[in-house]
């Protein structure tokens, strides 16, 4: 909002050609319209516009330059960033404000939600999501400790022995079964087809 203030464009037609004036607005007129346009009752750039008779494109590049907006070049045309809405701010953004919110007393919470262009229900909403994080564990593998693994390979290990052990105790009984059907013979006797 500077002293300076761009001068308005009048394009007249008279007998001879056109002719151009230039309305120059003082910065005191410029602020007294801002603030009509972003009080608290405050009014539409056109509304102002059709109550004061400064053209409404004048009216919104002061409010925009007031707001510090910055204009962004798409495609060629140069268009008024859009601020970022709410719902939009990262979660850990999110988390300031829900923390920060939490200190404040009535009062104080009204002025900060008008401040951080809030409303009531939305910092409810964001404020059981956290909770909501915060008391649920966390899903998927939680990363072991070294020991940990060694334990398990080693139950692995011992399981694995265990299967070999059962399997060689089975054979054993099995030849013994096998020696009993056939007769007590001695690998010290004679193979059957040598006799």
């Amino acid at each position: 909002m500077g002293g300076s203030s761009r001068p308005k464009t009048i394009h007249l037609e008279s007998g001879g050609g056109v002719r151009t004036l230039r309305m120059h607005y003082s910065s005191g007129l410029k602020a007294r319209m801002i603030q009509r346009m972003s009080g608290r009752d405050s009014l539409s750039a056109n509304k102002l516009s059709e109550e004061v008779g400064i053209s409404q494109n004048t009216l919104s590049r002061w409010l925009r330059e007031a707001s510090g907006e910055k204009k962004v070049k798409k495609n060629g045309y140069v268009v008024p960033s859009v601020p970022m809405r709410p719902d939009d701010l990262p979660a850990t953004e999110k988390l300031r404000i829900v923390m920060e919110a939490s200190t404040l007393s009535e009062d104080e919470l009204g002025k900060f939600l008008r401040n951080n262009g809030l409303h009531e229900a939305q910092l409810e909403e964001w404020r059981k999501k956290v909770e909501e994080a915060l008391a649920k564990p966390k899903k998927g593998r939680r990363r072991k400790s070294p020991e940990a693994k060694k334990v398990e390979q080693l139950e692995r290990e011992l399981h694995r022995k265990d299967k070999a052990l059962a399997e060689v105790t089975a054979l054993l009984a099995l030849k013994k079964k096998l020696d009993a059907l056939l007769g007590d013979e001695d690998e010290s006797t004679m193979p059957r087809n040598e006799r």
